[in-house]
């Protein structure tokens, strides 16, 4: 089932009567059984984008549709949602069993239908062995997929999921995405899944969408948006390292940094702004190409190499900071002091106008 938002806006009033506008007139559709991820930094309006889906909060303009329905001014218990948030909410002296048939006991099913189903969504996020356990007795993990089982016993039209993995260490973030994205492609249930982590949405999400400052700024497949930036700030929001952002010149088909060409083009002469991503500098064993620097430090991690390059002029036209990345095969040996030739990849080179959109 498709989640449809039209014109959804949401403005908060502080305390001193200033208004913020959270939401800003957001048209975005989520297509049926797609677990989409609503990404941006913190303050982008994802999670209030959520809450409005959820009915939790009211939209101060626009119309939410669930398929065909409207559901804008609709309670959320009437909305058909599950929904799991950041804090797993388990009713600490209840079992595993008890936590997920406690909503089917508020929705009065039939005593044998609710325990099958119980059963079937245990086994459904791997916890049919430990039904009888307490919270405590679980990881972090495990607690989680407690709150989905809980979550979707219900079945409900769509599921929320709301930072689901920020409690979690590293590997079983990693564990438990992996999960939510098989129980995700099990059920075919519409989902919406926010997170500020990039690499968590791109592993996990069938699309994801990009926000900031309550508008969305890029939807599409993950490597899509990634490769095809539609300006600097989901460019520089997407990839770690952070892409390298140049003051550049546009003269007779030529891209120019600090005078020396780094690629070509056919848009016509003008300032622009060039984001090159770090895995897009190549070295050039040949020696011939003038984008050239002393290497400061490297970091070698497995098969990839950093290499960190300070750029100590006053005249250089690196923007935000005076320091910038390459990602290089780790057999080229590279060591601090060494001076290395680059290539750009045609494809890793991103133009922006001096608006910051791309050209």
């Amino acid at each position: 089932m498709d989640i449809k938002m039209v014109n959804l806006t949401k403005i908060f009033t502080s305390k001193n009567r200033k208004e913020v506008q959270a939401v800003s007139h957001v048209d975005l559709t989520i297509p049926s059984g797609k677990l989409i991820g609503l990404l941006g930094p913190s303050g982008c309006g994802k999670s209030t984008t959520l809450y409005l889906i959820a009915g939790l909060l009211k939209q101060n303009e626009g119309q939410i549709f669930f398929g065909d329905d409207e559901v804008s001014e609709m309670p959320p218990e009437k909305r058909g949602i599950g929904l799991v948030f950041q804090n797993y909410a388990l009713y600490p002296h209840f079992t595993v069993r008890e936590n997920i048939l406690f909503p089917l006991q508020n929705l009065h099913v039939p005593k044998e239908e609710a325990k099958t189903r119980t059963y079937d969504m245990a086994k459904l996020v791997g916890l049919e062995e430990m039904l009888d356990r307490k919270p405590k007795e679980l990881s972090g993990g495990q607690q989680q997929r407690v709150a989905i089982a809980r979550a979707l016993v219900k079945k409900p039209r769509v599921l929320l999921l709301d930072e689901p993995l920020s409690n979690l260490d590293a590997r079983l973030r990693l564990q438990t995405r992996e999960e939510i994205k098989r129980i995700q492609r099990e059920t075919g249930i519409t989902t919406v899944f926010v997170t500020h982590d990039q690499e968590e949405a791109m592993s996990i999400s069938d699309e994801i969408v990009v926000m900031k400052d309550g508008v969305i700024q890029q939807m599409g497949q993950p490597q899509d948006v990634y490769d095809h930036p539609d300006n600097l700030f989901v460019a520089k929001f997407l990839g770690s390292p952070q892409i390298n952002v140049f003051d550049s010149t546009i003269e007779a088909g030529k891209v120019l940094i600090d005078g020396m060409a780094i690629g070509a083009t056919e848009l016509p002469d003008q300032k622009v702004i060039i984001g090159i991503r770090p895995e897009g500098l190549q070295v050039d064993k040949t020696k011939t190409s003038p984008f050239k620097f002393e290497i400061d430090l490297v970091e070698t991690i497995g098969r990839d190499t950093t290499l960190i390059i300070e750029v100590t002029s006053e005249e250089s036209t690196l923007l935000d900071k005076k320091t910038f990345k390459a990602i290089v095969d780790a057999e080229n040996r590279i060591k601090p002091k060494d001076v290395i030739h680059f290539v750009v990849k045609p494809e890793k080179m991103h133009i922006f106008g001096l608006d910051g959109n791309r050209l």
